[in-house]
């Protein structure tokens, strides 16, 4: 029975809502199988497709020459070996990036040509020592590499792969001159994705970064939310006043989906319904197997590294109703789309 039955979902005797997805649930490679390969690299994105993953994400940032490439931050000496290029040192600043003093190494201060020479790395190494024995296979992609993977894939595999990208800092970066919105429906559009048919999700954790979207192109905008804070843009007072039912149906004014923090959506939440009622699907994020990022109750034994019971926590959002969500596993978040336990 569905709609808004109670139900125990299976882990701890936890109770959640039941609720009709408005959506087949998708599983979203956050930064491709991040759990597996040092994260926005073309092996964690290509591994996350060979997995079941429905859709790649690539979070986009701007070099000094405006072309998108993906990373994390626009600062990245935690995902590459920046630090370990003594030609480059001299270009280790301090800026304020949406409010917050941060020091490294910043993608707008180099051209795509310069980032060509760097080489990824794993960004947790103490929580995912495996990954580190991909560090230095992979160079920083650009945004049309991770396209031209998609459609490859897509052609390879029967499936379609869609790309979920988010465009990180857009107030910040049009303030030094490189604003993101027309050039990133350019480099869309020119691969022939245009509407809301498109296997594409633009999503953004800002507002006024997302209606400007809306102006120019049909495909689907996802408004990014976390459980405290506000957006960067200060467009509207919190993420919390976009929860309730009439900002739900201000967000259902320019975007199709919510992408909330998971925390939003466990144990009975009213979100999801919610959202629903405004005509929004829900993509929550981000559902990881080690402990650390795991509610206790799909913790397991051996420490903060050791993997959990995401499976289950993947489950019991699915059965919620979630039309999709973000996981660094997809090859689990798979086995739960296809075969829910």
């Amino acid at each position: 029975m569905l709609g808004l039955m109670l139900v125990m979902a299976l882990a701890g005797g936890t109770a959640v809502n039941e609720e009709r997805p408005l959506s087949p649930p998708i599983v979203i490679a956050h930064r491709g199988a991040s759990g597996s390969r040092p994260e926005h690299t073309l092996a964690a994105y290509t591994l996350a497709i060979e997995q079941g993953a429905d859709f790649i994400e690539p979070d986009l940032v701007l070099t000094k020459d405006n072309v998108f490439v993906a990373r994390h931050e626009n600062e990245i000496s935690e995902t590459t070996d920046v630090a370990d290029h003594p030609e480059f040192a001299g270009r280790r600043v301090t800026k304020t990036i949406d409010g917050q003093a941060m020091t490294g190494w910043f993608t707008e201060d180099f051209t795509l040509a310069e980032l060509r020479t760097l080489r990824a790395k794993e960004r947790l190494p103490q929580l995912r020592p495996g990954n580190t024995a991909y560090d230095g296979q992979d160079g920083v992609p650009t945004l049309a590499e991770v396209i031209a993977l998609a459609k490859r894939a897509s052609a390879a595999t029967g499936r379609t792969i869609g790309i979920y990208p988010e465009t990180k800092h857009p107030t910040y970066f049009a303030s030094i001159g490189h604003p993101m919105e027309a050039r990133l429906v350019a480099e869309l559009k020119a691969a022939g994705w245009d509407s809301a048919a498109a296997p594409v999700f633009i999503q953004s954790f800002e507002v006024d970064n997302l209606k400007a979207l809306k102006k120019l192109t049909g495909i689907r905008l996802i408004q990014l939310m976390d459980a405290s804070g506000g957006p960067a843009d200060r467009a509207v007072a919190s993420y919390a006043a976009m929860t309730t039912p009439a900002g739900l149906r201000g967000v259902a004014g320019y975007a199709w989906g919510i992408g909330p923090n998971k925390v939003m959506v466990a144990g009975g939440k009213p979100l999801i319904h919610d959202a629903h009622g405004a005509g929004l699907r829900v993509h929550p994020w981000t559902y990881r197997a080690e402990n650390v990022f795991l509610p206790e109750a799909y913790r397991v034994a051996g420490g903060p590294a050791a993997q959990g019971r995401v499976g289950q926590e993947i489950a019991d959002a699915v059965a919620a109703g979630v039309d999709g969500f973000f996981t660094d596993f997809p090859l689990i978040g798979a086995q739960v789309r296809d075969k829910p336990y």
